[in-house]
């Protein structure tokens, strides 16, 4: 009787201490951590598919699901010295990334943070600061 014990303590022993699988090395998903300005130049097959345009809203299109949506939005603004900037930036939460001109340099890559309601604020490479409004 007492074997019959020892035995279905082993086996109890043995299958409730399977071995655990590793968790998965990186979790598949179409949105980024990190918004870059490369974002707002395609739209991939995935982010196609909640593809959202209401022009009563500021953005120009949204992709993404709810409580995760990326906005594009066209922008306005100065620089530190007081010339007027113009572009397009991609926001997802409360960070962005996207691309400004002005009349005399093209194609600056910034970095933004919203600051208030229609209001951000970016920073190119080389540290320079931007002061935006959505259009």
């Amino acid at each position: 009787m007492l074997k019959n014990y020892f035995i279905i303590v082993l086996l109890f022993t043995f299958y409730s201490c399977k071995k655990t699988s590793a968790p998965p090395s990186q979790i598949k998903t179409f949105y980024k951590e990190v918004i870059t300005a490369d974002d707002r130049k395609t739209i991939t097959p995935e982010e196609a598919k909640t593809y959202h345009v209401n022009k009563t809203y500021h953005y120009e299109y949204r992709t993404g699901t709810s409580g995760n949506y990326e906005y594009n939005y066209d922008v306005k603004g100065i620089n530190a010295i007081g010339d007027s900037v113009f572009g397009n930036i991609n926001v997802q939460g409360k960070y962005g990334a996207g691309i400004l001109n002005s009349d005399t340099v093209a194609e600056i890559e910034i970095n933004t943070e919203w600051i208030a309601y229609g209001k951000l604020k970016a920073t190119d490479k080389k540290g320079n600061q931007y002061d935006l409004i959505v259009k």
